[in-house]
């Protein structure tokens, strides 16, 4: 302990050769990425560097501690307006969304997307974002910077065209 609050590089590494791979579990079950992860490691053992005078035995164990820098850092990363965008536009192919097959029976699915198709543009990309990507209207308005109250007309506008078809009346 007193090598590392001094500083020690070897102290450091032999830290580094205990923990690195349990700290990197921790943060990849929060990244999913691996890359990022081995990236928010890195920050992390950095932060564990350069704030270790302030970890105090008394309050809990030293891999407590770093667990906890690993962790928040990894949700910081992930709440990252940066790291939202990326792996949003990712996910979301241009022109192409799988499509569903007669085996998969879902009736929460059964002939929802060929009424999405029958949208306007803007209403099927909000529907899609929403209800088949899983994205809330404020982080669809965060991430493709869109109005949020543009998001909720295009969505409401949405439904009710959609709901027609439910009521027999398009």
């Amino acid at each position: 302990m007193e090598r590392l609050r001094s500083q020690d590089e070897a102290a450091m590494e032999v830290l580094y050769d205990m923990y690195s791979a349990t700290l990197f579990g921790v943060i990849v079950q929060i990244v999913k990425v691996e890359e990022i992860a081995e990236d928010v490691l890195q920050e992390s053992f950095l932060k564990i560097w350069n704030s270790f005078a302030s970890y105090d035995a008394e309050k809990g164990r030293l891999f407590t501690w770093m667990i906890n820098i690993c962790r928040n850092l990894a949700i910081d990363k992930i709440r990252s307006k940066a790291y939202r965008v990326s792996h949003t536009s990712e996910q979301l192919p241009t022109d192409s969304r799988p499509g569903f097959t007669t085996e998969a029976m879902n009736p929460d699915h059964i002939g929802i997307r060929e009424l999405v198709e029958k949208l306007q543009p803007e209403q099927k990309q909000i529907i899609d974002l929403m209800y088949f990507e899983g994205l809330t209207q404020s982080e669809i308005a965060e991430n493709f910077q869109i109005p949020l109250g543009t998001v909720k007309t295009r969505a409401r506008s949405a439904v009710k065209y959609l709901s027609k078809f439910f009521k027999g009346r398009a």
